[in-house]
């Protein structure tokens, strides 16, 4: 099953970590799939990270802090082996971004087709 959300669909590495073990996504990785989850990290829950991080592509200390908080927020654990949450982007936690991020992309889309109820409404 391909990734769904606009965000992140197409991107050979998140596709690839979404099934595959072996690509999961760790501190030390960079490119443009990391520079996805760190956007991502802020759309959705505001986590900062380090400029330079972001700047370099990196997941570096700060990115897997912000990952850590995400999915301590919704309990993302493989209780297969985990009892607790790690900093690693996994399948469920790519997984998950991306059901977050397809939900976003809908309420932009709805927003736009409606307006936004938070505009400034001026007399014509």
């Amino acid at each position: 099953m391909p990734l769904l959300s606009k965000f992140f669909r197409g991107d050979e590495k998140l596709e690839s970590c979404l099934v595959l073990d072996k690509a999961h996504v760790t501190q030390g990785a960079t490119g443009p799939h990391v520079a996805k989850i760190q956007l991502a990290l802020f759309i959705l829950d505001t986590l900062m990270i380090n400029r330079s991080e972001i700047d370099g592509k990196n997941y570096g200390p700060s990115t897997a802090a912000a990952v850590l908080a995400y999915k301590k927020k919704r309990r993302i654990i493989n209780h297969s082996y985990q009892t607790t949450e790690d900093n690693i982007v996994g399948k469920m936690t790519i997984g998950s971004l991306d059901r977050e991020m397809s939900h976003y992309e809908a309420a932009l889309v709805h927003r736009d087709l409606i307006g936004d109820p938070d505009a400034e409404v001026r007399p014509a």
